[in-house]
């Protein structure tokens, strides 16, 4: 629970209880909506503009043929900052990734903790800003999906509303950061899964809108990528672009096997500053040979685009080498490889940061890469499309969400002329991806863990139905040496075919079924020599107030039983029903249905 002032808690109080009698639900969330749009159009503007400038003071006086050292040292001392700052000063752990709000979705009913926002700004600008090979996409939607949380939990929304407030701030933030609104939906429903009615799209709309038009308001009528399509797509390029889905899928399960397994090394090593020592160096001695690594990589991007590729030996030692095109080819395919590598190093050294960037840079050095290997054999084909066509099908490998980077470079060209080229690579690539990964980079740990609801509506449901609030406790209870004549009293005083067997200490002993013992309760000469201990028996499945409703309806699969005995530690504590927990779904399912 957020921690507030008692003036403002009472200020907050009487605005709540006015809006109740004054503004409905539908309205309300509209209004929300922008104010979460502007919101997270500013946060992702501050994140954005501060990395540019802590990047420009750093680099801005290095000389194209400069050798750079201090390349070497950026990236430690950046990471170092952090932790100084969040470990041992603000002692608070920034969550800059997508995954922690996935998480926080699946198993915090949307609660996201305050500080989280400007952790998360201070994590990723010193890393992205001092040379850490990440993107600032991620920071920037868990930063926006951070204030969508704390201000649904400031104004006591349900997880219904909460939810959808993190996913309108998550559209907001990449419709500001990219300018593209209908790429920052689309984003929202793919990575997120959110299971929205058609009411729910207009607040998402109005949220994208408004994030993109702050994103204008600061930066003008200038995009991320200033793309125009010169050479238009041609028939007979399709098998082209079937090679290139082939090969950026291998790409997105090369990058994606990278991020997990270098991960795990870093994880090995027990002690903070041993990984930032060793991540730090390896970070460094990359950017050192590969300038291009440094930060987000934009402007590389952009190179791409325009079908430039000077940058691959700026502020490098092979800049001598730098019209030789095996020489060119040789740097594409290296940068290609090692970008995956400097991002999970930069994770694993403590840096904070998303994959976004570094997937989109990824994708255009492919591209590019594979334009200019069919160039050496008299094969000339448009540097430009094939680097943008890369992007989306890294970014649809990857991340999983081939609609997004569809609709990504089909915003940021303007129109839909490489639609077909799109549509294949960004199919194959998230085809080949999903077979050798059957989760994304960001649900893959959730996935695995069990925590991962957002991507299954039944998850979602059941995961809001605890245990304790099903446990029926009006069965009558009788002992184990109770005699069939008790036994018979207290079953024609009840209506239910369950008795629970304790003893004196509550502890369960088993249950008497009355289809069991019909045939002999009407037996009058058995009532005082039969007892309940020789009529029971201890069920093969219990159920624990511990267990999730998943297992629970699992159980109920398993046996066939309308009721099972709910026990902790030996003890009894009551029966939960079948029907009772399917009436209860039922009615959630459909609350989260309605429109």
């Amino acid at each position: 629970m957020i921690k507030i002032s008692t003036n403002l808690q009472n200020l907050i109080n009487r605005l709540l209880i006015w809006r109740l009698h004054n503004v409905s639900d539908k309205y309300f969330i509209i209004f929300l909506s922008v104010t979460i749009g502007i919101l997270a159009g500013l946060a992702t503007v501050i994140i954005k503009n501060t990395v540019h400038f802590i990047s420009y003071l750093l680099t801005s006086d290095f000389l194209a043929e400069f050798k750079s050292f201090l390349f070497l040292v950026y990236p430690m001392f950046g990471m170092l900052m952090i932790i100084i700052l969040l470990r041992f000063i603000i002692r608070k752990k920034a969550r800059a990734e997508i995954p922690n709000v996935l998480f926080a979705i699946s198993k915090l009913d949307g609660k996201m903790s305050p500080s989280n926002i400007y952790t998360t700004i201070i994590a990723s600008t010193l890393t992205v800003g001092f040379g850490g090979s990440v993107g600032l996409e991620g920071p920037s939607v868990t930063t926006s999906a951070s204030v969508g949380s704390t201000l649904a939990q400031l104004l006591r929304l349900n997880y219904k509303q909460t939810v959808l407030l993190i996913g309108c701030a998550s559209a907001a933030a990449i419709a500001s950061l990219f300018k593209a609104p209908v790429t920052g939906i689309v984003f929202a429903l793919e990575i997120f899964m959110l299971d929205l009615t058609m009411a729910s799209i207009l607040p998402l709309l109005i949220s994208s809108t408004t994030g993109a038009l702050a994103s204008y308001l600061f930066y003008g009528q200038d995009v991320l990528y200033n793309f125009q399509l010169i050479s238009k797509f041609h028939i007979s390029e399709i098998p082209y672009y079937l090679i290139l889905g082939l090969l950026t899928g291998l790409f997105a399960a090369y990058f994606t096997n990278v991020q997990i397994q270098i991960r795990k090394l870093f994880k090995k090593m027990g002690y903070w500053y041993l990984r930032l020592i060793i991540g730090g160096i390896i970070l460094g001695i990359l950017i050192f040979f590969m300038p291009s690594l440094f930060g987000e990589g934009y402007v590389t991007v952009n190179s791409c685009l325009h079908g430039d590729y000077t940058y691959l030996f700026e502020h490098s030692q092979f800049y001598a080498y730098k019209d030789n095109i095996y020489s060119v080819l040789l740097m594409f395919l290296a940068i290609v490889i090692f970008k995956s590598i400097a991002t999970a190093v930069t994770f694993g050294a403590g840096g904070a940061g998303g994959i976004f960037a570094p997937v989109l840079f990824l994708g255009a050095n492919t591209g590019f890469l594979f334009a200019k290997f069919f160039e050496l054999s008299g094969i000339r084909l448009p540097a430009s499309n094939y680097a943008l066509v890369g992007m989306a099908g890294l970014l649809s490998g990857v991340m999983y969400a081939p609609l997004t980077g569809i609709f990504l470079i089909a915003e940021i060209t303007n129109g839909y002329e490489l639609i077909f080229p799109l549509l294949i690579v960004s199919t194959m690539s998230y085809a080949i991806n999903r077979s050798f990964n059957p989760y994304s980079i960001y649900t893959r740990k959730l996935a695995q863990s069990g925590n991962l609801i957002t991507h299954n509506k039944d998850k979602t449901v059941l995961s809001m139905m605890k245990v304790e609030k099903f446990i029926e406790t009006n069965f009558r209870s009788i002992s184990p040496d109770d005699s069939l004549r008790k036994l018979t009293e207290i079953i024609s005083k009840s209506n239910r075919n369950l008795y629970p067997v304790i003893d004196n200490e509550n502890n369960f002993l088993g249950i008497v079924f009355l289809d069991h013992i019909k045939h002999i309760i009407f037996k009058p000469e058995f009532y005082d020599t039969i007892f309940v201990r020789d009529l029971s028996f201890v069920p093969s499945v219990l159920v624990s107030p511990d267990d999730t409703m998943e297992e629970v309806v699992k159980k109920f699969q398993d046996t066939g039983n309308f009721n099972l005995p709910v026990v902790k530690d030996g003890k009894y504590l009551g029966f939960v029903s079948r029907a009772n927990i399917f009436s209860a779904y039922r009615k959630k399912l459909k609350y989260f249905s309605e429109e």
